[in-house]
């Protein structure tokens, strides 16, 4: 019964190790991406370093390459969490179409993008403003998600064609574009503070959304091909 007893603690304390040394690990981890989110936002995606980054931490830059073979694995690190932040709420959406008008829940989505927009910066930025990181595409493996919620978003919205609420002719994926586009210009507008005194941008956000929405339920002759985005 004693050796019993002593075997049971001794599990005990090494599963307590272990744990322990995994909650560090992702302390660790989660602390390299903040810093470097906050410096490839603040200083420019080329101008930070993993020297820079280690610096910030107090950690030595081979330390970093412990958790991360290269800068670009950072970014993205830092993209995957912010896609997955951003289509949360996506997926609620799609969910529910069911029980939700199809238009209603295509405005919810970008509305939420533009909500995005506001409530993570930096994230933003990272992901659709600065073009000197790495492009997505070159690990599509790991980003396998954000193809199935766009899917997602074309088949909503090709229920909203359909069912005649867009109308034109248009492709569902002429009008995520489009409807991405409009949404983007306002998020950037406000990200750089091209804003004048007392303007009200979320206002500018709402009423650029339904225009662009009105537009597709009323009909008008389409100029863009988006034969590209197919």
């Amino acid at each position: 019964m004693v050796n019993t007893v002593k075997f049971t603690e001794l599990g005990r304390g090494t599963l307590g190790v272990k744990e322990r040394q995994e909650r560090e690990r992702v302390a660790t981890s989660r602390a390299i991406l903040d810093a470097a989110r906050e410096l490839f936002v603040a200083e420019g995606y080329n101008n930070v370093s993993i020297r820079k980054i280690a610096e910030k931490i107090e950690y030595s830059p081979a330390a970093i390459y412990s958790y991360f073979p290269s800068k670009d694995d950072i970014f993205l690190a830092l993209a995957e969490e912010g896609f997955r932040m951003l289509f949360t709420s996506s997926a609620d959406c799609a969910m529910s179409q069911a029980h939700e008008n199809h238009v209603d829940c295509v405005r919810g989505a970008f509305w939420h993008l533009y909500e995005f927009s506001k409530a993570h910066p930096e994230y933003y930025a990272l992901m659709f403003v600065d073009r000197s990181v790495p492009r997505i595409s070159q690990d599509w493996d790991r980003f396998g998600f954000v193809r199935e919620m766009k899917s997602n978003m074309f088949d909503i919205i090709q229920k909203a064609i359909d069912a005649g609420d867009f109308k034109g002719g248009v492709s569902p994926h002429l009008v995520f574009r489009v409807l991405s586009a409009a949404i983007h210009g306002v998020a950037v507008i406000r990200l750089c503070e091209r804003i004048h005194p007392g303007e009200d941008v979320d206002a500018l956000a709402r009423d650029t959304l339904e225009a662009t929405i009105t537009g597709f339920r009323t009909g008008f002759t389409c100029s863009y091909s988006s034969d590209s985005c197919n």
